[in-house]
């Protein structure tokens, strides 16, 4: 079985985040940078599949600047074959990095395209879905539980109040949602086989935006928790600030 996992650089989220000068783009001075945590269990899933299969190959891509060869050896370190970065930069516009990442896929052999379902980054949960369909291929996001039996796949993925299950054939498209499976650590030995697997650079160009940053802005500051009392003595002022000041009874 042939696999390619799309993967992306993030901050760290346990970073302190804050604003460039620039007041449009995050200030990545100290900031730490890790492969996405749902595409950990894209990676993790598409090694367990060609285990399964007893055979194929495991190839990541992402696009980015040469920063981003950190985070694909983290992949390489976990078991994948090989590497693809498309230099060049991510889009706020989702379809734009979708595009590049199509481009790149449509020339190679796969059976199975993997994805986090999303970055954390900047949340758009667009991508996974804009390459299926760049690429004409069968879709299924927000995946939990996977299963591929030759060419068909059944795929569970979680919708509010329950699941759906997803039937189709290859080749297709799945993107990884936490549940799937739980992610390998990179041993010693395969940091150290890291740095001797393929890692291709392909001159891809920046992803075209349609979109502006107008503006970034902190998220507001909560306010102080508040005691209003203790016991039952304190229940008709608790009962009176939820009602004229937070307004939720």
């Amino acid at each position: 079985m042939r696999i390619i996992v799309c993967v992306k650089r993030v901050p760290d989220s346990e970073s302190r985040i804050a604003k460039a000068k620039d007041g449009l783009s995050v200030d990545t001075q100290g900031v730490k940078f890790v492969l996405n945590p749902y595409d950990e269990y894209a990676v993790e899933e598409a090694l367990k599949l060609k285990e399964a299969a007893g055979d194929g190959s495991v190839s990541v891509i992402t696009l980015g600047g040469e920063e981003s060869k950190e985070t694909l050896r983290t992949a390489l370190a976990m078991g994948v074959d090989e590497a693809v970065l498309l230099k060049g930069q991510p889009s706020v516009d989702g379809l734009g990095t979708a595009e590049k990442l199509a481009e790149a896929i449509k020339g190679r052999e796969y059976d199975l395209v993997l994805f986090g379902k999303q970055a954390i980054d900047d949340d758009n949960l667009q991508v996974p879905a804009m390459v299926a369909e760049l690429l004409g291929l069968p879709c299924a996001t927000v995946v939990t539980e996977l299963q591929v039996d030759g060419g068909a796949v059944t795929a569970t993925r979680e919708v509010e109040g329950g699941h759906e299950i997803v039937e189709f054939e290859l080749p297709g498209l799945i993107a990884a949602q936490k549940g799937l499976n739980e992610p390998r650590y990179p041993s010693l030995k395969g940091i150290m086989q890291a740095k001797k697997k393929p890692l291709e650079e392909v001159d891809a160009g920046d992803a075209e935006s349609r979109l502006e940053v107008v503006e970034v802005m902190n998220p507001p500051v909560r306010a102080a928790g508040q005691i209003v009392g203790e016991g039952a003595d304190a229940v008709p002022e608790l009962v009176r600030k939820l009602r004229d000041e937070a307004k939720v009874i």
